[in-house]
């Protein structure tokens, strides 16, 4: 596809004079523009709930979320990839993100790096791709040479893969399982993508991480108990999900979040079957992790007493 036909690349004629406007009406304008790329991701939720279904079952069967993009692109993969392991207590080796022109690329652009297919062989072939793997190939303009080579090499080891970009008919598309294409349309300075299409693929990555961590038990209800308390933010959240989860009071929480081993998922389990941490944790291993699979009842042995049902919580 020929640049000049881009959507992404065509001058918006909402903002030919964006050098003379009164910057009340510059970010009026903005503001207005933004607006417009919620509507045009809700286009593509078909296709994003797609893209979800192949990240579970590459969970499900051992294998890994692999973003993958260039400049901009690159950067937003990179960035929800690092945000899972404290989020959602993922290992940092089960979301990667993978950058044209390597991790310095993500401060610091590296001319050149998105022109060449081979560089993405190489980094997926550094990342040891399986069959068990999803790569999500990020490309505002959707035909980015490094992204179609690691498309294409990923198909080739038969790995799931998902394209996103934001012009319809993208080029990446024809290289994909699932292909998702947001139309942005034109940005408000001309063919800078990191406005308009890099909000819309901030969206989609939200969307195929916290989708897929739901769907394989890294939240209960719309709590996030797998959290990692690293910090004193972190471990504040963590007693206020426990308690949420199970109205527990703040002291009672905390303590069994220590009896825990500081692991929200495990005191939830605690507290919801009335049990130990060593039966919490065996029951958390059997449902793989889903905390509903875990507090319920099996048939072979029934409780004694019921689980304690979880309060709402706003």
């Amino acid at each position: 596809m020929n640049c000049s036909t881009l959507m992404t690349e065509t001058a918006n004629e909402a903002t030919r004079d964006l050098d003379t406007m009164p910057v009340a009406q510059l970010l009026a304008v903005m503001n207005a523009e933004d607006r417009t790329v919620p509507d045009a991701v809700a286009l593509a939720l078909p296709a994003i709930e797609r893209a979800v279904d192949l990240i579970v079952t590459a969970r499900t069967h051992g294998g890994r979320l692999i973003y993958l993009g260039a400049g901009t692109s690159g950067r937003l993969g990179v960035l929800d990839a690092v945000e899972c392991p404290p989020t959602f207590g993922t290992d940092p080796g089960e979301v990667l993100g993978l950058i044209a022109g390597g991790e310095h690329a993500f401060l610091r652009a590296v001319e050149g790096a998105e022109d060449d297919p081979a560089l993405a062989v190489a980094d997926l072939q550094a990342a040891d791709l399986t069959a068990r793997d999803v790569v999500v190939a990020l490309a505002a303009s959707g035909r980015t040479p490094y992204v179609i080579g690691g498309l294409d090499y990923a198909r080739s080891v038969g790995a799931a893969t998902v394209s996103v970009a934001c012009n319809l008919g993208a080029a990446i598309s024809g290289h994909a399982d699932v292909a998702i294409e947001v139309e942005t349309g034109p940005e408000i300075l001309t063919g800078s993508t990191r406005l308009k299409a890099g909000s819309a693929q901030k969206l989609v990555c939200n969307m195929l991480s916290t989708a897929s961590m739901i769907r394989t038990g890294k939240v209960f209800h719309n709590l996030m108990v797998d959290v990692r308390p690293t910090n004193a933010k972190l471990v504040d959240r963590a007693r206020r999900i426990v308690s949420a989860a199970t109205g527990a009071d703040a002291a009672t929480a905390a303590a069994t979040i220590e009896r825990a081993g500081g692991h929200a998922k495990t005191a939830v389990v605690m507290l919801l079957a009335d049990c130990g941490v060593d039966e919490a944790a065996e029951r958390l291993d059997r449902a793989a992790g889903s905390v509903r699979a875990a507090i319920a009842p099996t048939p072979s042995a029934p409780a004694t007493a019921p689980a304690r049902t979880p309060l709402s919580h706003a």
